[in-house]
């Protein structure tokens, strides 16, 4: 009797089993090769950077050409001459470039106007009336940044996002995390940064936070090439212009303009 029940049950799961197979095979979707070449390029990781779900549903939009080739940031320009090879398409390598946080407003730099004891994310603490800081562009510090970040490459350092440039791989997934906009892809060889993005009048960012620009214009002056012009009392760097020479960097009065330090990997130190 139990050996009749055993093989009744067990012909029943091959039934099944092999049913299953045959429907599996008769609707799987057949991916096309080109898309499985450019598959077996890309890393494999899935990590989501490039905007699509895995490495898959890049590569199938590849061969679309619903997306560019280039938006692999893992991969590199390695990876984008080899999609490249495979689909004739013409390879559009841009400026390597590094995910900056422009604001210095750690914890005893930025002022406070409340205490912000809501959800750990940027974005619902901004709907609180802007935030809890004094200045208006000052970073949250609530790290969503640093959740989204795929590799890693930004951790939390009293109250400021740190980005690793060695671990930056310029997908930009940080940059609209930001509800305050303060973070940007600046060219990697760029070393000088304007580290303040307020654009309220010096007297007002003097009482908010000890390392904002004042909008002086000293730098300005300084400027050898003139690279760094004032626009809303904020001052700006043009990229194209700066040698980083850092003569602003020492004439800034409040130490908001800054030059990194490449070899400690990080965006900033102090």
């Amino acid at each position: 009797m139990i050996l009749n029940s055993i093989l009744f049950l067990g012909g029943i799961g091959l039934f099944f089993g092999l049913g299953l197979a045959f429907i599996g095979k008769k609707l799987a979707v057949k991916r096309d090769p080109t898309e499985e070449k450019i598959l077996q390029i890309l890393p494999g990781s899935n990590c989501g950077a490039c905007g699509f779900a895995g490495c898959a549903g890049y590569a199938a939009a590849c061969v679309e050409e619903k997306t560019d080739i280039e938006k692999c940031a893992l991969g590199g320009e390695t990876v984008v001459h080899q999609i490249s090879d495979v689909l004739g398409r013409e390879a559009k390598i841009k400026e390597n470039t590094v995910a900056v946080v422009l604001c210095q407003g750690k914890e005893g730099i930025s002022k406070d106007r409340f205490n912000y004891e809501g959800i750990e994310d940027c974005t619902a603490a901004n709907l609180m009336s802007e935030g809890s800081k004094e200045c208006a562009w000052a970073c949250l510090g609530l790290g969503t940044c640093m959740r989204v970040c795929p590799f890693g490459a930004i951790k939390m350092d009293e109250g400021i996002p740190i980005i690793d440039r060695e671990k930056c791989r310029s997908c930009g997934l940080c940059v609209p995390a930001c509800p305050k906009g303060i973070i940007k892809l600046i060219p990697e060889r760029q070393r000088v940064y304007i580290l303040c993005s307020s654009r309220d009048k010096g007297k007002i960012v003097r009482e908010n936070c000890k390392k904002g620009c004042i909008g002086c214009g000293i730098c300005v002056k300084v400027c050898p090439r003139g690279a760094i012009r004032l626009e809303d009392n904020l001052a700006i760097i043009d990229y194209d212009k700066c040698n980083n020479c850092g003569m602003c960097v020492e004439k800034c009065p409040t130490k908001s303009i800054f030059s990194v330090n490449v070899s400690a990997q990080t965006q900033f130190l102090s």
